[in-house]
């Protein structure tokens, strides 16, 4: 029997439970994110045609994929702080639906200045993904398994970059032109909606949640500082002045701009060896199977090490220390001449960097308490957001006057000196601390 803080929602038939349902969730999480990025790759699939219609040179590219940028850089922190007050629910339901319309109405774009403003509005809606699934990790899942459930979701990201270019350049074939591919994988984001509103509500109300599972996910609660669950966010000033908050933007700002480069200009570069995108196909999907693989080996491992007695903080920055290295397979890449090879170089690169990106996801969640977590993760993405748009430019331009070379040097540095200030500045603070701050 439901205790009556934990009553369902009025009007909520109470159900019979769901067997391990914040694995369902976690799946919700793990689908939203496959459509999320199906719909951005369809313009980096599509991106040689269109670079050849309409005469696009990669500093017009790169001004396209700026204008998403800035709007998902934007939109992270706002939504996040959004997604902090409405809840996670709500908040994925209002946004999955906005950049749903703005991905299908992309097909009637006409040239560079309606691409830039479709491509504005669509990095809007999607970038409430990662705050909310962030935060609706840090409802449903206890602490040991949370890197298992953050790889989960962020897996989503290199299984939608890996079936992006087969379905859309099929799509491209089958109807003999571009526009029906941003319609088609526009729908997506609706048929998920059905699910999402049928299943998610929060594990304390949840009709379908047994009394086992409801009290698992809400053990960790226990140790927190108690505080009014309806209270809002701290300020953003209280969490910049944490070293804490800037390890854990760090961990974000100095990967992601690594990860968005392979994203989106992995088949130009590709090109620009020689290749040509329909014999690319194969070798275009390893580095994205490898991200996926390294979702799940350093989020699992992580939680492997926190369910054998490691302290969380130290059991996370291994990863991170790894992963930081394990990026340094880039720069081989610029030598080489053969497509798997060059591919191979590119996967280890992914698998290390979803490594490390599993455990700058999932810090939040370990950091800070529920109602301040999409806050932070906005916060990292807005940051990285900041990071991206300059490197995309400055990849632009400089892939038009020199070439990929230096360009794929700095994006194996950058990450290793992100992993050696996640060290120095995410630790337990030696004296008081905030009541929304955890200690790893």
């Amino acid at each position: 029997m439901m205790t009556p803080d934990r009553a369902p929602i009025p009007g909520l038939r109470v159900l019979r439970p769901i067997h391990r349902l914040r694995w369902w969730i976690g799946g919700l999480l793990f689908a939203s994110t496959v459509i999320n990025y199906i719909d951005r790759q369809t313009l980096s699939a599509l991106a040689p045609f269109l670079k050849e219609e309409y005469r696009w040179t990669n500093e017009d590219y790169a001004l396209i994929v700026i204008a998403f940028r800035v709007a998902y850089s934007i939109g992270q922190t706002v939504l996040g702080r959004v997604m902090d007050r409405v809840g996670t629910r709500l908040g994925l339901t209002i946004t999955v639906t906005c950049y749903s319309v703005v991905a299908m109405l992309t097909s009637l774009a006409g040239g560079l200045r309606s691409f830039i403003g479709f491509r504005f509005l669509l990095g809007l809606g999607e970038s409430a993904n990662w705050p909310a699934a962030t935060k609706a990790v840090s409802e449903w899942f206890p602490r040991h398994e949370r890197g298992w459930a953050v790889a989960l979701f962020d897996s989503g990201s290199s299984i939608g970059a890996a079936i992006a270019p087969a379905l859309v350049i099929w799509l491209y074939h089958q109807f003999g032109g571009w526009r029906p591919a941003f319609l088609i994988t526009g729908l997506l984001g609706f048929l998920w909606l059905i699910a999402w509103r049928l299943l998610y509500y929060p594990p304390e109300v949840h009709p379908r949640l047994g009394e086992d599972e409801r009290r698992l996910i809400l053990a960790d609660r226990v140790e927190d500082k108690p505080t009014d669950p309806a209270s809002p966010p701290p300020r953003l000033s209280a969490l910049l002045r944490l070293p804490q908050t800037w390890g854990t933007i760090i961990a974000r700002a100095f990967t992601d701009p690594v990860w968005f480069f392979i994203a989106d200009w992995f088949m130009i570069f590709l090109v620009s060896k020689g290749f040509k995108p329909e014999s690319t196909l194969i070798a275009f999907w390893i580095p994205f199977i490898a991200a996926d693989l390294g979702n799940f080996s350093g989020g699992g491992f992580s939680s492997w090490l926190i369910s054998r007695g490691w302290p969380v903080g130290r059991a996370r920055k291994l990863v991170v220390v790894f992963g930081g290295i394990g990026m340094l397979a880039l720069i081989p890449a610029v030598y080489m001449s053969s497509l798997f090879a060059i591919a191979g170089c590119f996967a280890i690169a992914t698998f290390s960097y979803a490594c490390y990106s599993t455990i700058a996801l999932v810090l939040p969640v370990d950091l800070y308490q529920s109602r301040t977590v999409a806050t932070v993760s906005g916060l990292c993405g807005t940051s990285a957001g900041i990071l991206t748009i300059g490197s995309t430019y400055l990849i632009g331009w400089i892939a038009d006057r020199y070439s990929f070379a230096p360009i794929l040097i700095a994006s194996s540095l950058v990450p290793l000196i992100g992993a050696v200030l996640v060290l120095i500045l995410v630790r337990n603070p030696k004296g008081p601390s905030p009541d929304f701050l955890r200690k790893v």
